[in-house]
């Protein structure tokens, strides 16, 4: 299994932007792509992590562009990059509920 996390510094005041654009971009790469899906969190620093499973490494680089209204949402919302992190599962402990549908994203409070 194959991971990535990504990481940005956002604009003030898009953070619902960055939020709406990544579960489109989430849901597509999902649906056609072949992801495992991916989690979205705000960081106590303030910056944005995300975190996305793929079967494998192979799988990933392989990923299109599904949603590119999506993508242009979170280009707009995102202030500042920080270098993709590529990660080998080599053990899993994580215990979890069944997984429940993907929904629409909830308003996130910020600051």
């Amino acid at each position: 299994m194959f991971a990535m996390v990504y990481r940005w510094r956002v604009s003030p005041g898009k953070e619902q932007l960055l939020i709406d654009g990544w579960h489109r971009v989430t849901m597509a790469i999902h649906q056609e792509c072949g992801s495992y899906g991916s989690r979205l969190h705000k960081a106590d620093d303030g910056t944005w992590v995300a975190y996305a499973r793929w079967p494998d490494r192979e799988t990933r680089e392989r990923a299109g562009t599904p949603d590119p209204e999506g993508e242009a949402m979170m280009r707009e919302a995102i202030l500042e990059y920080f270098p993709e992190t590529r990660l080998t599962i080599v053990d899993d402990l994580l215990a979890e509920p069944e997984p429940e549908p993907m929904l629409e994203p909830a308003p996130v409070p910020v600051g």
